[in-house]
């Protein structure tokens, strides 16, 4: 029980994908694909919403921020775990830990809360269509946006202050990258505290946003059936819907990974649902919003046909 009994660690070595050793290589390539089409659609997402100037709406504005947020969120995981399936003993500083830690909480929570003001939004679209340029000024948007990231950001200054109090006995990580259950089962400290304060700022960055959407979406949904038209109730429905399906998988995904028990712990289990939402949710937003928004497909279609255009004017 005795500190001094215990030799302290100053990094740690992921062991995420060890009993995966015999599929590393398999597991790199299709790793590795879907970070760059991940990178190379919210790229694509960015550009046209930046250059189509019918885009510059409420609407486009928080997609366009959500996917420079999960550009940047999987900037902080993949490429360490792609380089951890490479040298699975390549350590990682205290320090280097704390920052991953920090940058994964502050950008996964600026994602709910992005989520939620894109709910807002169709809320106020849907529900208040005649006052809708009005209440999403520029200002307001901004303010929207700003205030998802301090969230983020205050969040992760709480929870890295209380991980890395801690004092560490185990340098092997059951993971594959820096997440806050995983860093904690290593310490040697009681961690009963620990454990509440981070299951109770859990809850309030998952349960709120996520509440706040889907009361968004019992208003909307309310509203849109009040449609005299089938074909308006179907042209106001499919603006929401792939905000919805992301929604879904977004807070299903969070809500499984920190909101279960403990003792419900397991380290296949934990894998996979961290793989879904590091690997896999992140390539959703560009797909669902490219494939499912005849409005992106028609400005992706009229900018390569520009371009098009363009080399073979210049070609003699």
């Amino acid at each position: 029980m005795e500190r001094e009994n215990y030799t302290l660690v100053s990094d740690f070595v992921f062991q995420g994908f060890s009993s995966f050793h015999e599929h590393k290589v398999t597991l790199f390539v299709v790793f590795f694909a879907l970070y760059l089409l991940t990178l190379a659609g919210n790229v694509i997402i960015v550009m046209i919403i930046t250059i189509a100037r019918h885009l510059h709406t409420p609407m486009y504005f928080f997609l366009s921020m959500l996917s420079i947020s999960e550009t940047i969120y999987t900037l902080v995981i993949v490429p360490r775990m792609l380089y951890g399936l490479i040298d699975l003993s390549q350590p990682i500083s205290l320090a280097g830990c704390a920052t991953q830690m920090f940058f994964f909480i502050t950008l996964a929570i600026n994602n709910c809360f992005l989520l939620t003001a894109m709910g807002y939004d169709r809320y106020v679209a849907i529900c208040n269509p005649l006052r809708y340029t009005v209440i999403m000024n520029k200002s307001v948007c901004a303010q929207l946006v700003w205030g998802a990231c301090s969230i983020g950001l205050l969040v992760a200054i709480i929870q890295i202050s209380s991980v890395f109090r801690l004092h560490f006995c185990d340098r092997e990580v059951a993971h594959y990258f820096c997440d806050i259950r995983p860093v904690m089962k290593l310490s040697c400290d009681d961690t009963t505290i620990h454990d509440i304060i981070n299951f109770i700022v859990s809850s309030l960055v998952i349960v709120v946003p996520m509440g706040l959407v889907f009361v968004s979406y019992i208003l909307i949904i309310s509203a849109i059936l009040k449609i005299a038209s089938a074909e308006g109730r179907k042209k106001a429905f499919a603006t929401c819907v792939s905000h919805l399906i992301v929604v879904i998988i977004h807070y299903g995904c969070a809500s499984i990974a920190y909101l279960k028990p403990k003792s419900e712990d397991t380290k296949d289990q934990d894998q996979l649902i961290s793989v879904t939402y590091t690997v896999f949710t992140p390539i959703l937003n560009p797909v669902v919003y490219t494939l499912r928004n005849k409005e992106v497909r028609d400005a992706l279609h009229h900018v390569l046909a520009k371009k098009n255009s363009h080399l073979g004017s210049s070609v003699p």
